[in-house]
C-alpha cells in the first residue's frame, strides 16, 4: 500500500504554484523512453555520497530530456546532441540532485509521507473539480508514461523535490533585500532611452593602415613590459582517437533497419491540429458560474460572425496567444490536454466548438487546419542511421579500450607500450601556454588543466577529449619569462595596427562631437560618411544599431538627461556616440504595482546564488564516482 492509499483522510488542498503546474504538464506530456535491453536497471551509473543513480534513473531522465531537444530544434541525431554533451550535462544534474539530497541530509532534514502526499494532491493533472481524483485514477495516469512509472518511483522522485527545496529554504531562508535595493532594480530594468547612435567601426579603417617590420621593433621595445611569456609545457602522450576508430566500424543495413524499428517515433510526426481558442480561467477566487456565462455570450457572438481574432485578443486570459488572435500554431495531442484534444482533433478546418471545460477554464476553440501524421521512409533516413551507429559504436569501442588499459598505464613508460600493443602511436607535443590547446585533442580546459596542475614523473588519463580520450605525462617545462621579439611578432603587429586603427576612429569620432555642437547629430554623421540611426525607447541591454548589446554604452546612455550627447564611447569594436533624444523614466505607480513581483526575482536571484556557493564547498566533501562503461551502455553506444 503506498501512502496514496492514505489520502481520503486528508481534506484539505494546498495552492498550487505555477512551478506546481509546469512540473505537472512535464510530468503528463514527456514522450516515450527508448528501450535499452543492454544495461540491467540495477547498474548503477554513478554514487554520489553513497546514494547511487541506477541506469533506469538515468535512461528515463536522458530519453526524455533528448527527446524535449528534438521537440525544440528539429529531429536532431543523438550524435549530435552527444557530441555538444548533453549525456554528460544529464548526469551533472542528477549529480548535483544526489549531492543536495546527501547535503539535506546531512543537516537532519526530512520529509514525512503527508507532506509527501498533499504535494502531489496539489497538482492540477490530479484534481478534478476541486478533488483528489482518486486511486484507481492517480495510477491509471502514471501507467500511461512509456516506461509506465510506479506510484512508488513517482512518490520517490517528489519526495527527493521536496527534500531539496527545504534544504535551499533552510539555507536561504535568512536572505532579505531592502526596499532601496528592489526600487534600483526596477528602477534599471525598466527606464528606458531612445538614442540616435553613430557606430564608427574601427575594422573598417584597417586598410588605411600601413605597419613596418620596423614599426612594430619600435613599438615592441617601448611596450616590453606588456609582452612575457608564461609559463609554457609539453607533453608525452598516447591519445584513443575515436574518430580514427570510425573506419574499423562497419553497421549491415538489417542492424540500420532494426535501429529505424526500435525508435521509429525519431522518424515520425504525428498528426497535428492548427488552431485558435479564447480561454476565460477559472479557479480559486473566481466564480465558475460567471465565467461561463461570459463565456457563452462571447460563443454567441462568434456563432453569429464578429471576428474571432478581435475578441480573443480583447477578451482571451492565455496571455501568449491572445496578442496573436488566439493562434495556438500547430501542434499534437498531448500539451493541451485530453479535453481539448478530444474536440480540436475530431472537428474539422473552419468549425468553431461549443465550450470546451478544461482544468484552466473554459475555451472556444476554432479549427484553422490539420496536418495527417507522417513516417520517414527507412530508405530516407538510412545514412543518418548508419551514421549514428557507427560513431556510436566508435565511441563505445574507445571508452572500453580507454577503462581497460587505464588499469595498464601507472608510469611514464607504460604510455610507449600500451600504445604499441594496442595499435596507437605515442607522441609528443610542442610547448604549449595554458591556453594554447594541442593540436592532435583538440580544445579542452579539462587537457589544459591537467597538463598544468600535473609534477614529474606522474600519468594523467583517461581524459575527455574531443576526439577520444588521452594519457599524457609531462615531458618538459619552460619557465615564465620576458618575451623576444620573434616569439610574439605577431601579436605586437596585431596590436600596433589595433593602436592605430582607434586613433583614427577616435579622430572620427571627436569631429562628430565637434561638429554636433555646431548643428544636429544626422548631419554631422552625414559629413563624416556615417549614419545616425534612431532606436526606439530601449532597455538596457537591449542590442543597438551595428553595436549590439553595449554595457559600455549603457553605462553613459541612461546617465545623460534628454537632449544631451556623449563623448565618444569605447566598445569592443567601436567608437560609439550616442544623443538621448527622450527618456522614460518609471512611475511611482509602476513601481508600486511592481513591487512585490521584483522584490521576489531579486530575492531568488540572491537565493540562488548563495545556494549554489553553498553546495559547491559542499561537494568537495563528498565522494562522487562514475561508471563509465554502464553510462555508455544506457545511451546505447
Amino acid at each position: 500500500m503506498t501512502m496514496l492509499d492514505r489520502m481520503r483522510r486528508h481534506k484539505g488542498w494546498l495552492k498550487w504554484s505555477l512551478g506546481l503546474v509546469v512540473l505537472a504538464f512535464i510530468f503528463l506530456y514527456i514522450p516515450s523512453f527508448l528501450d535499452n535491453r543492454d544495461a540491467a536497471s540495477s547498474d548503477e551509473i554513478a554514487m554520489v555520497d553513497g546514494q547511487p543513480i541506477t541506469a533506469n534513473e538515468f535512461r528515463q531522465t536522458y530519453q526524455s530530456q533528448m527527446q524535449m531537444y528534438r521537440s525544440a530544434y528539429g529531429n536532431v541525431s543523438d550524435r549530435m546532441l552527444r557530441q555538444l554533451g548533453i549525456d554528460q550535462q544529464i548526469l551533472g544534474q542528477m549529480v548535483e540532485e544526489r549531492a543536495e539530497i546527501s547535503a539535506a541530509r546531512k543537516r537532519g532534514l526530512t520529509v514525512t509521507d503527508d507532506e509527501v502526499a498533499q504535494y502531489i494532491m496539489s497538482f492540477p493533472a490530479f484534481r478534478e473539480n476541486g478533488q483528489f481524483i482518486g486511486e484507481a485514477r492517480y495510477r491509471q495516469l502514471l501507467g500511461l508514461r512509456r516506461p509506465p512509472v510506479t506510484p512508488d518511483e513517482f512518490e520517490g522522485q517528489m519526495r527527493r523535490s521536496l527534500l531539496r527545496g527545504k534544504l535551499q529554504s533552510a539555507l536561504t531562508g535568512w536572505l532579505t533585500v531592502s526596499d532601496d535595493e528592489v526600487r534600483q532594480e526596477f528602477v534599471r530594468r525598466n527606464e528606458k532611452v531612445k538614442l540616435e547612435v553613430v557606430a564608427i567601426l574601427v575594422d573598417k579603417f584597417r586598410n588605411q593602415v600601413q605597419v613596418t617590420d620596423a614599426d612594430v621593433a619600435a613599438y615592441f621595445e617601448t611596450h616590453k613590459t606588456d609582452y612575457r611569456i608564461g609559463e609554457k609545457r609539453k607533453v608525452h602522450y598516447v591519445a584513443i582517437d575515436a574518430e580514427a576508430m570510425r573506419a574499423r566500424v562497419s553497421v549491415a543495413a538489417r542492424e540500420a533497419e532494426r535501429s529505424y524499428n526500435d525508435n521509429i517515433e525519431l522518424y515520425s510526426t504525428p498528426e497535428q491540429v492548427r488552431a485558435s481558442h479564447i480561454l476565460l480561467k477559472t479557479g480559486e477566487g473566481k466564480d465558475e458560474s460567471a465565467v461561463k456565462a461570459k463565456a457563452e455570450a462571447l460563443l454567441k457572438q462568434v456563432k453569429g460572425g464578429a471576428d474571432f481574432a478581435e475578441l480573443a485578443k480583447k477578451n482571451s486570459e492565455d496571455e501568449a496567444s491572445a496578442k496573436s488572435g488566439g493562434d495556438l500554431d500547430y501542434f499534437a495531442r498531448g500539451p493541451m490536454g485530453p479535453e481539448f484534444d478530444e474536440v480540436a482533433f475530431t472537428a474539422q478546418p473552419g468549425q468553431i466548438s461549443d465550450l470546451v471545460k478544461t482544468q484552466f477554464g473554459f475555451h472556444i476553440i476554432k479549427v484553422v487546419d490539420k496536418k495527417p501524421a507522417t513516417v520517414k521512409p527507412f530508405e530516407e533516413v538510412k545514412p543518418q542511421i548508419v551514421d549514428q551507429l557507427t560513431y556510436e559504436r566508435a565511441q563505445a569501442r574507445a571508452d572500453e579500450l580507454a577503462d581497460r588499459v587505464s588499469t595498464e598505464i601507472k608510469k611514464p613508460a607504460d604510455i610507449d607500450r600500451v600504445a604499441q600493443a594496442n595499435g596507437f602511436k605515442a607522441q609528443d607535443s610542442g610547448f604549449v601556454t595554458r591556453e594554447e590547446p594541442i593540436m592532435a585533442l583538440g580544445p579542452g580546459p579539462e587537457v589544459s588543466t591537467q597538463i598544468f596542475g600535473m609534477k614529474d614523473g606522474e600519468v594523467a588519463g583517461p581524459i575527455r577529449t574531443q576526439r577520444g580520450w588521452a594519457f599524457l605525462t609531462l615531458a618538459g617545462k619552460d619557465a615564465p619569462h620576458p618575451a623576444k621579439l620573434d616569439e610574439v611578432k605577431d601579436k605586437v603587429r596585431e596590436d600596433l595596427v589595433r593602436q592605430k586603427v582607434l586613433e583614427i576612429a577616435q579622430q572620427k569620432a571627436q569631429q562628430i562631437v565637434a561638429d554636433t555642437r555646431a548643428g544636429d547629430l544626422q548631419k554631422a554623421a552625414k559629413a563624416a560618411g556615417l549614419e545616425a540611426k534612431t532606436t526606439e525607447l530601449v532597455a538596457r541591454e537591449a542590442p543597438l544599431p551595428e553595436i549590439g548589446v553595449s554595457p559600455q554604452v549603457d553605462a553613459v546612455a541612461f546617465t545623460l538627461p534628454a537632449g544631451a550627447m556623449s563623448q565618444p564611447i569605447r566598445t569592443d569594436n567601436a567608437l560609439v556616440v550616442v544623443k538621448v533624444l527622450e527618456k522614460k523614466d518609471v512611475t511611482p505607480a509602476e513601481f508600486t504595482a511592481a513591487k512585490d513581483k521584483t522584490r521576489e526575482d531579486l530575492l531568488n536571484e540572491r537565493k540562488n546564488r548563495f545556494f549554489a556557493s553553498y553546495m559547491i564547498k559542499a561537494r568537495l566533501g563528498m565522494t562522487i564516482t562514475v561508471n563509465r562503461q554502464a553510462l555508455q551502455r544506457v545511451i546505447g553506444t
